[in-house]
Parts: C-alpha cells; structure tokens; sequence
C-alpha cells in the first residue's frame, strides 16, 4: 500500500469518526454545559411559567423555532466540531513542545472544546447565550 493511498484511508477514517460524532451529538440534542452562571435559581411557579412558555410544542411558532434549531445546528456544529478538533490538535502539539506543559496545553484545549456544540430554542429567543468558544480556565464565569 503507497503512502499517499494510507493518508487516503486514514483520513477518510477520521472524517468518518467525527462524522459519526457529531451526527450523534445532535440526534442526542444534548449540549455541553461549560458555563455555571447559565444556570439560575427561581422558585417553582418562575419556572413553571417559563417552562409552560418555551415548551408550547403545538404552537406554529415552536414548529418553526425547533425546525430553525436543527437547520442551524447542522452548519455550527459542524464549524463546533472542526475548531475543538483542531483546538485538541494545536493543544496537544503545544504540551509536545512544551516538554509536557499541561497548563499551556489546558489553557488552548477547555476554550476550543468547551461551549455550546448545539443551537437550542433559548439561544434564538434570546434566553441563553450561545458561545462557540468556551470559557478560558482563567477567567471568571459571568
């Protein structure tokens, strides 16, 4: 088998295997909490109300939201996915280079893989921010 045949199949394999991941973490339609302060505590009849208001499924209105969810989520996660491979790539070059440096690592692979990898209803209505890059080790969650 030639060399330039084996890069062949192995990126092929690799494509396939962030394929596949990818396609599972939106079928799965979970997102990855990277951010604490996102989360608020209100008593039961706030989130009550809350809850009866952005989950009126049989609305048009939700239809389109939902609908609107997955024909974004396919693009952003997909850009999501590349820059947290990529992130996972240079981190891991950068701690080679360092001589084992897991804070130089650590400091490019929790923003490039941290965030949001999923469009959700709350982030079109304005609810919840979407980030794309995740919070740095250093700074404080907002």
């Amino acid at each position: 088998m030639s060399t330039n045949r084996f890069l062949r199949v192995q990126a092929a394999r690799v494509l396939l295997v962030a394929a596949t991941f990818c396609t599972l973490l939106i079928v799965a339609g979970e997102s990855v909490q990277a951010h604490g302060g996102d989360i608020s505590e209100t008593s039961p009849s706030q989130s009550q109300s809350s809850l009866s208001r952005s989950s009126n499924l049989s609305s048009p209105e939700a239809a389109g939201i939902q609908a609107a969810c997955w024909a974004l989520t396919i693009p952003y996660g997909a850009a999501k996915m590349a820059y947290a491979i990529g992130g996972g790539i240079v981190g891991s070059l950068a701690w080679a280079i360092t001589g084992g440096n897991m804070e130089v690592a650590k400091s490019i692979w929790i923003p490039s893989m941290t965030g949001d990898y999923i469009v959700q209803p709350q982030h079109l209505t304005g609810e919840k921010h979407l980030y794309f890059v995740g919070a740095s080790s250093e700074a404080p969650l907002l």
